[in-house]
């Protein structure tokens, strides 16, 4: 992996990656993966485009991990039961195939 590229979640970043910090991130990793420091005039368009699909997927990727023991994880589990959806109560025994 490249070693310039840091990790952007807890407990690795005390707060939440900035904007700034996942452009970064996907920077590096555009560049590493096409060998490129800096593309061509006639390749800037498409090594453009991967540097803002990369930190769209990072960001969406950020924002959907819960990290044990984070003010993100803990705000559900303060929230109480029934906080991440309803609890479904236990069915009656199966009688299918198999039971």
């Amino acid at each position: 992996m490249c070693r310039s590229i840091k990790t952007l979640r807890p407990p690795a970043m005390p707060e939440e990656a900035t904007d700034d910090d996942i452009r970064a991130a996907a920077l590096q990793y555009v560049r590493k993966v096409s060998g490129f420091r800096a593309p061509a005039e006639h390749n800037r368009e498409v090594f453009e485009r991967a540097v803002d699909e990369v930190a769209e997927a990072t960001r969406a990727l950020l924002d959907g991990l819960e990290v044990r023991g984070s003010r993100r994880a803990e705000a559900g589990v303060a929230a109480g039961p029934g906080a991440l959806g309803p609890v479904r109560p236990p069915g009656p025994p199966s009688s299918g195939p198999g039971a």
